[in-house]
């Protein structure tokens, strides 16, 4: 999402409400749709207020469903020992999947402004579509499920910011409060970036100072950390190049994402590829590779938290 909010971390379940437990939140990464703007939230000043109600609930909800331990492996070798296989084991990691599928259809909600700590922004943006026709939301979705298996498999708690593909919103600010709720150890924002179709790549955007926030300069630092343990990762892990239309070594630091702005824990956010790239977008839209991309950035996160 080019120059996106974390809107966006920092892989989310706002619209969780409807969710059972794992299994029904596993489902729900394979079969998400989008609905229809008959069954989103009315219009109207109160609509608003209850939408606002309502956010506030899933998020409660989301602290109690869509955090999990992860099950043990159910046999070790006599070479393994139980920390080698479960690293993160005690480790609580959100997982930010920007966007979310029906707020096409709500310009009313998802443009109403919020305070992102230095200024005013809209509650969240639409994301955008790759020239393969898969739109970044559905892909943002995808690669968090498949990210959250690894991190489960690893021994991590995982709280997503929102439960299905069908919703709308969280706002950008409530993004960053769920991590902070979460007391997460790290938190990274799923993205695909609407960048030239000349260019390709993917880079990690790192959080900048925002000394309006208070608490918010003690984690620049090791939100940097995580970055580059990402970015080294994710090169290694899936062969995409540095994004080439960016310069910055597939590293940008930006203070105008609420996602970003408002944390109070390690978080970054990881533009994956550029779906506007005819490249980028073939291995975006394949499984197989999602699955790659979410092991190195598994990866990433593992060596942040073991240093």
């Amino acid at each position: 999402m080019r120059r996106s909010s974390f809107a966006v971390v920092a892989v989310v379940a706002l619209a969780l409400a409807g969710c059972g437990g794992d299994a029904a939140t596993d489902a729900a990464f394979e079969g998400a749709a989008t609905v229809p703007p008959s069954a989103a939230t009315p219009a109207d000043p109160a609509a608003a207020a209850a939408v606002d109600r309502a956010m506030t609930e899933a998020t409660r909800v989301a602290a109690t469903t869509t955090t999990d331990p992860a099950t043990p492996p159910a046999t070790t070798t006599a070479t393994t020992t139980d920390a080698d296989a479960r690293p993160l084991a005690g480790r609580t990691i959100v997982l930010d999947p920007g966007h979310n599928g029906a707020s096409a259809s709500r310009p009313d909600v998802i443009n109403r402004t919020v305070w992102i700590g230095n200024r005013r922004k809209a509650c969240q943006a639409v994301g955008t579509t790759s020239v393969r026709g898969l739109t970044e939301h559905r892909f943002n979705w995808l690669l968090a499920g498949a990210l959250r298996r690894e991190l489960r498999e690893r021994g991590a708690r995982v709280v997503l910011t929102r439960g299905d593909d069908r919703g709308v919103g969280p706002c950008i600010d409530r993004r960053a409060r769920i991590a902070n709720a979460a007391n997460a150890d790290a938190a990274v924002s799923i993205h695909g970036d609407g960048g030239p179709p000349a260019g390709r790549g993917f880079h990690v955007i790192l959080p900048g100072r925002v000394p309006q926030v208070r608490g918010h300069d003690a984690i620049v630092a090791p939100s940097r950390r995580l970055g580059l343990e990402l970015r080294r990762a994710y090169r290694r892990g899936t062969g995409v190049p540095y994004a080439t239309y960016l310069g910055r070594a597939g590293l940008d630091v930006r203070t105008d994402l609420g996602g970003l702005n408002l944390l109070r824990v390690p978080g970054v956010m990881v533009e994956t590829g550029n779906m506007r790239n005819a490249t980028d977008a073939r291995l975006m839209s394949s499984g197989a590779w999602r699955a790659r991309a979410a092991r190195a950035l598994a990866d990433g996160v593992t060596r942040f938290l073991e240093r």
